[in-house]
């Protein structure tokens, strides 16, 4: 029997949306027109994970609990792989160039090489590249 791969779907909360999709076309990810109007768009980072950023009034429809401010608190932290240390370090300089921020200095622990941006809205993302297991 054959298993059709889990796909998860992230769903971020955001202020201005035309805003946020300008900043993460600038990072180089698509958006899916099927899953967008003035309420969301569905960003593509692979074929298994999506990102749908959704207004905060909207985004707020789909909870009891309030908005977290992530421009003052920590809701998550999501972390992406990259294929090379080089990799890491353009995905990150895109994301600073487009008007995000670098809230935590690079990290190098030899085996795992990882930077992290702050996007418009202060949702906290890394960027990591494995060389393999350590020592």
């Amino acid at each position: 029997m054959t298993t059709t791969p889990q796909m998860i779907f992230v769903n971020l909360p955001v202020r201005d949306l035309e805003a946020s999709k300008k900043f993460f076309a600038a990072l180089g990810y698509s958006f899916n027109p099927q899953f967008t109007d003035e309420n969301a768009t569905c960003m593509v980072i692979s074929e298994s994970i999506f990102v749908m950023l959704l207004v905060e009034p909207y985004f707020a429809t789909f909870s009891p609990k309030p908005l977290c401010d992530a421009r003052t608190h920590t809701e998550v932290i999501t972390c992406l792989s990259a294929e090379s240390r080089a990799a890491v370090d353009v995905l990150v300089d895109k994301a600073i160039a487009a008007g995000g921020s670098e809230p935590m200095p690079m990290r190098d622990y030899g085996f795992m090489y990882q930077r992290g941006f702050q996007d418009l809205d202060g949702h906290l993302w890394e960027v990591v590249h494995m060389d393999g297991e350590p020592g």
